[in-house]
């Protein structure tokens, strides 16, 4: 019998954990090696219930526990470090990591009490490493990593993620076609705590690049703002809303500005590939402080349209200089307002992008779109190549021959059947 692998995660839902988590178990389950089974887990305030009726998902299902009732051999939990708990023989922690420059002391806490780390990026990695905390005022009492940590990449389903001439989703494509902008920026991010420009997501800095740029141009182009904040609720959208009228506002001199629309809700992998291949979708800006991976981006390269980002943190492992706009900047602390307890520190610092770079790129991509197109399609190759869900899965096998421990597997029980004696035959004789 295979040894037990059970993954605690949060797979149905609409994030890029739950993506993550959905992409390492259909990984494990294709290596058919482990009898893998899910324990679901909630992540925040996101939206639940991606798998049920999605044809690409729905095999996972039959994967799933309703409770955990034996000790696995194997155990993985995918989520923030902190909440790391050793439950198997053998123990794993996945994390995306972390967008800024250390990590909380809980968090190499909870990667201590594992056997093996799994993060997304070199970026994390380093960081992980790096950081280290005196406890309760100890100098002899240091707190840093102490156990293995490997580089798992989030690879792109290439069959999900890819170029496609003709859309499906009539309603996605008339909704986007209606616009009367023929170029179109698009970016796509939750829009997280923290004053204006101090976003991790920078969405409000975005935004308000984006007015000062284009203002008082014809034939501007448009921004498309695939975003929420917490869910999909109404008043989540309203929220949103009313945070792009104040950027709206403050823009001087502004006799007219460029249209934003914003896209919100939740959408599955086809229809976010859909929302890629839209004609009317040109190229994707990103001004984030900081990414443990940076999966849209990732998505959104395989379909060989050019990425204007900031030079700095987890995406800088797949998005090869000279094939994208790489925004230039410095290292800031890290705005009170964006502090996040036990995971975004105070003292910790990210990325802040240069304007006048992100001015001249968003210029020149919508000026010279073919030679950005070139450069596009030279990262596309690289990242179907390189960052694709078959190179993950190899990366696990590989990462698990190399590192887990090898449990006495599980004796088949085999009962030796009893073979009956032939019945003797009748000597009884009709008379």
């Amino acid at each position: 019998m295979k040894n037990t692998f059970v993954v605690s995660c949060p797979i149905d839902t609409y994030s890029g954990y739950g993506a993550r988590s959905r992409d390492f178990v259909k990984a494990l389950i294709e290596l058919d090696e482990y009898d893998v089974q899910i324990l679901p887990q909630r992540w925040g305030k996101c939206s639940e219930g991606f798998i049920k009726g999605n044809k690409e998902w729905d095999f996972l299902t039959k994967h799933i526990l309703p409770q955990l009732t034996s000790k696995p051999d194997y155990w993985c939990q995918i989520t923030v470090p902190n909440e790391f708990s050793p439950v198997g023989k053998y123990n794993i922690g996945l994390t995306a990591g972390m967008e800024t420059t250390i990590v909380d002391g809980s968090w190499i806490e909870g990667c201590n009490r594992m056997d093996l780390i799994l993060t997304s990026s070199n970026h994390s990695k380093g960081v992980f490493e790096t950081s280290q905390f005196i406890k309760d005022n100890n100098e002899d009492h240091v707190i840093k990593l102490e156990k293995p940590i490997k580089v798992l990449i989030e690879g792109v389903n290439l069959d999900t993620f890819k170029p496609i001439k003709e859309l499906k989703n009539k309603d996605l494509y008339n909704q986007i076609n209606e616009i009367p902008e023929k170029f179109a920026y698009l970016t796509v991010g939750h829009w997280m705590q923290g004053e204006l420009g101090e976003d991790r997501k920078n969405i409000g800095l975005t935004i308000k690049a984006f007015y000062e740029l284009f203002k008082n141009r014809k034939n501007a182009p448009a921004l498309i703002l695939k975003s929420c904040i917490v869910n999909g609720s109404i008043l989540d959208r309203a929220e949103i809303l009313r945070r792009i009228k104040i950027i709206k506002d403050q823009i001087p001199e502004a006799k007219t500005l460029p249209k934003i629309y914003l896209l919100h809700g939740s959408f599955t992998d086809p229809e976010m590939n859909e929302l890629y291949n839209h004609p009317k979708i040109k190229a994707m800006i990103s001004l984030t402080k900081g990414e443990g991976f940076g999966r849209p981006l990732l998505e959104f390269s395989a379909i060989n349209k050019p990425i204007i980002t900031t030079k700095w943190s987890g995406h800088t492992d797949f998005l090869k200089e000279g094939n994208v706009g790489y925004v230039e900047g410095t290292l800031e602390n890290v705005h009170p307002t964006a502090v996040v307890p036990n995971m975004i520190l105070p003292e910790s610092q990210w990325f802040k992008p240069k304007l006048s770079d992100v001015g001249y790129l968003l210029n020149d991509v919508f000026g010279d779109y073919k030679k950005w197109s070139k450069k596009a399609k030279s990262q596309g190759f690289h990242s179907r190549k390189m960052f694709s869900f078959g190179t993950m899965k190899s990366q696990i096998k590989e990462i698990f021959e190399e590192n887990l421990a090898k449990l006495p597997k599980k004796l088949e029980l085999n009962i030796p059947t009893i073979k009956m004696p032939n019945k003797p035959k009748s000597n009884l004789k009709k008379v």
